[in-house]
């Protein structure tokens, strides 16, 4: 073997455990990755234009956009009360009313199945009660096969890991932005807000999933992130 093919072998497997090293990182991946929220020139969807124009972004274990009220004595809230999830579309819904409806349907369920594990949930306002209201304020499908190709075939992945280092999503997944906000079930003050986005991650778990799959991941995400938050606020941190 000259030093020519030589160098040429050694470029080769050097290029071939890039593709793994790729293929391996993808693999590794979360379900859903955060993205920037995308506000409308009018402001939040549901949160009330007073409270939307005080939001500041959240670290990354965080919504995009918080705000948590500063004289709220936390540890007195014991009990939440969920209310209907609404979908805000604008003057041009993208989702129909069938997949509105199923998606605000998966978003309260994830919100019970969240809360009910930590906190009695009640159906009528009291003392000591946290209303959860929470939003739908984007949705857009992920093509599932086109997606499954992309994330289970090795070559494709690399790709797929390409397109993410240039653009910083994956291709073909779904997206979410939703907005939860706490208020005193009584008063109506508003205790916290959020807004956050979020689009399908490179998990290879979640490759073969339905077009709303990565928007029900980000759900998924916001009940936990939502009942997280509202511990470490009674707990003081």
């Amino acid at each position: 073997m000259n030093a020519h093919t030589r160098t040429n072998y050694a470029r080769q497997c050097l290029a071939r455990a890039a593709l793994l090293a790729l293929a391996a990182a993808i693999a590794g991946c979360t379900a859903t990755q955060k993205e920037e929220p995308k506000l409308e020139t009018s402001g939040c969807a549901m949160i009330p234009t007073n409270i939307c124009a005080q939001l500041r972004p959240g670290t990354e274990e965080q919504a995009g956009l918080r705000y948590v009220a500063s004289d709220v004595p936390w540890s007195q809230y014991t009990k939440v009360m969920i209310s209907p999830v609404t979908v805000w579309g604008g003057a041009q819904p993208k989702l129909s009313g069938a997949d509105q409806q199923s998606l605000a349907n998966y978003m309260h369920n994830a919100l019970v199945k969240a809360f009910e594990a930590k906190f009695p949930i009640v159906d009528e306002p009291g003392p000591g009660v946290v209303r959860i209201q929470a939003a739908i304020s984007d949705a857009e499908a992920a093509t599932p096969a086109l997606r499954s190709v992309s994330m289970a075939i090795p070559q494709a992945r690399v790709l797929s890991t390409l397109k993410y280092a240039a653009t910083g999503t994956y291709p073909f997944v779904g997206s979410a932005q939703g907005e939860v906000m706490g208020t005193d079930a009584v008063t109506g003050k508003v205790l916290a807000a959020g807004v956050d986005r979020r689009v399908g991650g490179g998990s290879v778990s979640t490759a073969a999933q339905w077009e709303w799959g990565d928007a029900e991941n980000a759900m998924d995400k916001w009940a936990e992130m939502t009942v997280t938050r509202f511990e470490n606020l009674r707990a003081g941190k």
